[in-house]
């Protein structure tokens, strides 16, 4: 049976090929896939998103939205969105996925699903309250849910990743860090990493224009660029298209993910698998349910280690790497997962409105 599924992103961020954000990209996912099926996918995200299905969404935000008013004004715009896609589709299932979904409102009849992209802690206590007791909340990993509160029901959807058809064995010798450039991302540690390790690291990802992240960019991360420091030459990549980022992911000897967040998954350390790339990284939050330690890449807890263990990331097998991606996180298990979740919860409004 076709459905009509509204997707709601977080408010202030853009879902389309480049976005940075886990959500905005499993968002972005899940849209492509219902349009494929024959499905109607209709999107509420931030100014600036593109989409395959019908998008709402605010107003180019104002340069200034680190004012309360003006966050307020734009959570307005939104909230407009949201109103305007319900008034212009009646969907079987509601789909939320942004960090800030409390702030807005839905219409309880309608069966809604949230998914907790990022760590439970961040989000609000309200949550977990009595206005949203009807909503099925869906975490992406095992460690994750763990951290829910234990008499509510939570679902289960690991994230998954595009699987290239194609991938080469043969790896350069640079490492690469992927992702936000900010100090919970910690990527400077993979700038040291590489200079112990005396292999030239290169950075991939976005400064966002807040002032600690421009900050941390400016003094830990910029003073490491070059072969000021030592005989290795690390780069700055910016942000990169999917392309070029799944082809640098592919030639790499290895991805550095030193992150201090209490990672609720991570597309990263997936998409470098699924080119037969092993993973370094600290073991932070769900890491370690997506790096088996000596198979696929190194749990490590410091920069030292994440240096000894860049030397002996050549034992390691591209083969399994690869292997470990296509069996648990391919983009079609987590597609399907969704799809069951969604017919099921538009099947048990229909028993309860016959």
């Amino acid at each position: 049976m076709p459905l009509t599924v509204l997707s709601v992103g977080f408010s202030f961020a853009a879902v389309g090929p480049g976005s940075v954000g886990g959500a905005e990209q499993v968002l972005g996912i899940l849209d492509r896939a219902l349009d494929e099926a024959g499905h109607t996918s209709v999107v509420v995200a931030g100014a600036g998103s593109e989409v395959r299905g019908k998008l709402f969404a605010p107003a180019q935000p104002p340069p200034e939205l680190l004012d309360e008013t003006a966050r307020s004004w734009y959570r307005a715009q939104f909230q407009s969105a949201i109103d305007n896609a319900l008034s212009a589709c009646e969907p079987d299932v509601i789909h939320l996925h942004g960090l800030d979904f409390c702030e807005y409102n839905f219409p309880a009849a309608i069966p809604a699903v949230v998914t907790l992209h990022l760590p439970v802690g961040w989000y609000s206590s309200v949550v977990w309250g009595p206005r949203w007791r009807h909503v099925q909340f869906c975490c992406v990993s095992e460690s994750q849910r763990r951290c829910c509160p234990s008499e509510r029901s939570i679902a289960l959807a690991e994230n998954g990743v595009e699987i290239p058809p194609s991938w080469s064995k043969e790896k350069g010798n640079f490492a690469v860090t992927l992702g936000r450039i900010c100090p919970e991302k910690n990527a400077h540690a993979a700038l040291l990493a590489g200079t112990l390790a005396r292999i030239p690291v290169l950075i991939a990802g976005k400064v966002f224009p807040y002032p600690e992240h421009l900050a941390y960019f400016s003094q830990q991360i910029a003073p490491m660029l070059g072969a000021a420091q030592s005989r290795v030459s690390h780069r700055f990549l910016g942000a990169l298209s999917p392309a070029r980022l799944r082809a640098l992911l592919g030639r790499a000897k290895c991805l550095l993910h030193p992150t201090l967040a209490p990672e609720t998954s991570s597309l990263v350390a997936m998409e470098a698998l699924a080119v037969g790339t092993p993973v370094i990284a600290y073991p932070s939050g769900a890491l370690p349910e997506i790096v088996e330690d000596g198979v696929t890449g190194f749990l490590v807890e410091s920069v030292e280690e994440m240096a000894e263990a860049i030397g002996k990331v050549h034992t390691l097998s591209p083969a399994a790497c690869r292997k470990a991606a296509e069996l648990r996180f391919s983009k079609e298990r987590m597609i399907e997962g969704y799809f069951d979740l969604y017919r099921k919860m538009a099947a048990n409004r229909e028993r309860l409105c016959a």
